[in-house]
């Protein structure tokens, strides 16, 4: 389980034959074989480790599932290790299960502020709901608006600098996860009404 709350902005040093090695520091401070790293928001085990970077092996599920497969070397990508039980949660409740690749139509200046526009899936969007909670990329973030498929999120100049999102143009591919608690009331109430 993970925050949102983004660590540190990792480097891809290479991909091939479905292993993504990323180069990062702050992670690695007490890194293990087995241990869970969010990238862009996708759980991924750690299964070799460095001095100065990881690899993690990516399922086919998770290249269809995510855009981990677009990003090359050198490309950001943000780093989050798993909870400890003693952590304070910063951000919401992120299981690291991306649910779908959703893209930037829009970035629109606003105060000190960028207001990002994001086009979701339309099976996403019953989950997507204003000032509800929403992962783009891992980052824990409010949604300030939802028409159609399409909701904003307004990124404040210090997630801006500390995340991936500077990077990010229009026409970029961004990973989202919808907030597990929508998904488990409409699991429970589907249940109940069946």
């Amino acid at each position: 389980m993970f925050t949102g709350i983004v660590e540190e902005v990792g480097r891809v040093s290479g991909l091939e034959d479905y292993r993504l090695v990323i180069n990062a520091e702050q992670v690695l401070e007490d890194v293990k074989l087995g241990d869970s790293i969010a990238v862009n928001g996708a759980c991924l085990t750690v299964v070799e480790f460095d001095s100065g970077s990881f690899a993690v092996d990516l399922a086919p599920e998770t290249l269809r599932r995510t855009s981990l497969g677009q990003v090359g070397p050198g490309g950001a990508v943000n780093l989050e290790r798993a909870l400890a039980a003693n952590d304070r949660m910063g951000g919401h409740i992120v299981q690291g299960h991306v649910d779908a690749p959703g893209a930037v139509t829009g970035l629109t200046p606003e105060a000190d502020c960028c207001i990002m526009e994001i086009e979701a899936p339309e099976s996403l969007t019953p989950y997507i709901v204003e000032k509800g909670f929403i992962a783009v990329d891992g980052i824990s973030l409010t949604v300030v608006q939802r028409t159609g498929r399409r909701f904003t999120i307004s990124v404040i100049p210090f997630t801006m600098q500390h995340t991936n999102l500077h990077e990010r143009e229009v026409g970029h591919t961004v990973n989202l996860e919808a907030d597990i608690l929508a998904k488990y009331v409409e699991s429970l109430l589907a249940a109940k009404f069946s």
